[in-house]
């Protein structure tokens, strides 16, 4: 569930933070120039252009990707209960020719052994191609979340001022600390959740 966050938490973190340090060394006021130097930028002002999204908190809130993660976990159980349906009763077929083979002529047993392994090698693509099938479920599903996101950060930054938008994560190391007052993850999830709400197909309401 979270492999989708959490790459991407990496992922844009890790640009974010180098464009951030970048950004910060360019705009960072000139050691050599005088106090009255109108062109500075003072600390204040760049740091509040930098600010950042809790993903912890927004994959828990964000309707939208709880939706989605409910959606994906019922695909799942649908495929492996009809795969353990239909592995079943090949185990069953098993046993039935098991139990029956000491009675069965030479032919039968092979013709019966033939037959089993077709069934077997069917059960075997019948599983990879679920399993392809999820995975191409679950790109284009998390796709839509994360243009969805950076769709609307990129609005709100552009609203606000803000040249950089991070992300910060308890489970990702890189950002040991973060000022909370730079956190605009409620306000952000409070936009998504009412975006989402009106958009979505009015049965799921």
């Amino acid at each position: 569930m979270n492999r989708f966050l959490a790459n991407l938490s990496k992922v844009t973190l890790g640009l974010g933070l180098a464009m951030a340090v970048t950004a910060c060394n360019q705009n960072a006021p000139n050691t050599t120039s005088t106090k009255n130097d109108s062109t500075a930028v003072s600390p204040s002002k760049n740091q509040e252009k930098i600010v950042y999204v809790n993903s912890d908190t927004l994959s828990e809130k964000y309707v939208y990707f709880k939706d989605i993660k409910t959606k994906l976990e019922a695909k799942v159980k649908k495929a492996q209960t009809d795969l353990q349906s239909k592995g079943q009763a090949f185990q069953r077929e098993v046993a039935e020719y098991q139990q029956k083979a000491a009675t069965m002529s030479a032919s039968e047993r092979q013709a019966t052994e033939e037959k089993l392994a077709r069934k077997q090698d069917e059960l075997g693509r019948l599983d990879q191609n679920a399993s392809q099938s999820l995975a191409q479920d679950e790109a284009t599903e998390f796709n839509a979340v994360y243009n969805a996101i950076t769709e609307y950060l990129k609005k709100h930054a552009e609203e606000k001022g803000y040249q950089f938008v991070l992300t910060y994560s308890k489970t990702n190391p890189a950002v040991v600390y973060a000022d909370s007052k730079l956190d605009i993850t409620k306000e952000v999830v409070e936009a998504l959740n009412k975006e989402y709400n009106t958009k979505k197909p009015a049965d799921k309401k």
